[in-house]
């Protein structure tokens, strides 16, 4: 056996949720423990400008310092071509590219913890309001489309785990409640979002939809069939970006089901609610309606407690667990640098308190973004982390759920 093949047994032998392949996909209950998880993808962009993590005064690898506050699974962004999009300012190292994720992955499954890898089918940011088209699949019509995207998802999770970081849940496409791979898969929503910001989104959605659920549903099907093909028992997780919008989140979950979208759990954004008691409505609903699916929140930042307690409760289990992005420097981040807040600090749970950007990543649709010059040094972000009393609360919420 090679030292690459027994790190990867190593790190399949220590699964967060190692009953994954015998449990039955009739069920929605999570097949392993609570998923006390985190996106970390900045790590190796903050650590090449000089970052340094820090806990009680002793420096750390942040990935084993997560892991020892009670963290299990960490989460990954992959983009399709990042020298073309997302690190075209610093091309030769294609942060959050094939070959960084696979060396970010190992450490992650070198620390024995499960590892869930976000496709944005796109060179950058893929989300509610951004859904562009790779540049080497510029022209091509659906069924073309759609033949890559299983190409790209087989070949992906082939790679990682023969460099040593099996996957165990892959994400077909980032916060895609408008769909992916505009406009062959834009959808249409007919239920209004009740807010500026999505209302914005939803108008552009409904004028540009071409391919719609039909179109939609053929790309997540492509991609799903890519990541079984690899892996035939890993887990499927698709991403909706209204968490607190149960309506909306009605309507796409019961549109794929019927088009045959075959997926384990539902995974969902939680930055911000209309009214108190949004979030829970829709875990509570989803549940009801679909009791053969298991839910997670795949993205969060404050209200850490209360939305993991939320989820952690659901009956029959489920509730899989939760995704804070990129808590080491993001929004309240468990982290201080420079004596402050390195994300800033908790942001509001309620619209009516005002709009933050994980909500609307992009910003409002109908406004121009104001001109910035353009980004000069590195990407990534250096400093001193110093990790702050929050981080104390996963290691209590680790201990309750254990």
């Amino acid at each position: 056996m090679t030292r690459l093949t027994r790190r990867a047994a190593l790190a399949l032998a220590t699964l967060p949720f190692p009953a994954l392949a015998t449990t039955p996909r009739k069920s929605g209950a999570r097949p392993g423990p609570f998923l006390i998880g985190a996106d970390i993808s900045w790590v190796p962009e903050d650590e090449a400008a000089g970052a340094r993590y820090f806990v009680d005064g002793v420096q750390k690898d942040p990935v084993l310092l997560m892991r020892d506050a009670g963290f299990n699974a960490i989460r990954l962004r992959i983009f399709v071509d990042p020298a073309k999009g997302y690190s075209k300012r610093e091309p030769d190292k294609a942060w959050a590219g094939l070959d960084q994720t696979i060396r970010l992955g190992r450490r992650i499954r070198d620390a024995g913890m499960g590892l869930v890898l976000s496709f944005h089918y796109s060179d950058t940011w893929a989300d509610p309001e951004h859904q562009g088209v790779p540049a080497a699949w510029t022209g091509y019509d659906l069924p073309q489309l759609a033949k890559a995207v299983e190409a790209h998802t087989h070949d992906t999770l082939v790679a990682m785990r023969a460099g040593g970081a099996p996957v165990d849940m892959a994400v077909i496409g980032n916060e895609t409640t408008f769909g992916m791979l505009w406009p062959h898969g834009r959808v249409k929503l007919s239920t209004p979002t009740g807010n500026p910001v999505t209302d914005a989104n939803h108008a552009q959605v409904d004028d540009q939809a071409i391919g719609g659920f039909d179109g939609f549903a053929a790309l997540l099907r492509a991609g799903i069939a890519g990541a079984r093909r690899a892996q035939p028992d890993i887990a499927i997780q698709l991403h909706n970006h209204l968490g607190r919008h149960w309506p909306i989140l009605r309507e796409w979950t019961d549109a794929l089901i019927a088009r045959n979208v075959a997926f384990d759990v539902i995974g969902l954004s939680c930055y911000q609610q209309q009214s108190q008691g949004d979030w829970a409505n829709s875990f509570d609903q989803f549940v009801r309606r679909y009791p053969d699916k298991g839910l997670l929140i795949a993205e969060y930042s404050s209200r850490k407690r209360y939305l993991n307690d939320l989820v952690y409760n659901l009956p029959g289990k489920h509730g899989w667990g939760s995704f804070i992005w990129e808590p080491l420097r993001h929004q309240e981040a468990i982290f201080d640098l420079d004596g402050r807040n390195a994300g800033g600090g908790p942001k509001p749970d309620l619209l009516s308190q005002g709009i933050n950007s994980a909500e609307a990543p992009g910003g409002l649709a109908n406004q121009s973004p104001a001109p910035k010059p353009d980004p000069a040094g590195p990407m990534g972000k250096g400093g001193d982390y110093i990790a702050n009393d929050l981080l104390d609360l996963y290691r209590q919420m680790a201990k309750d759920y254990s």
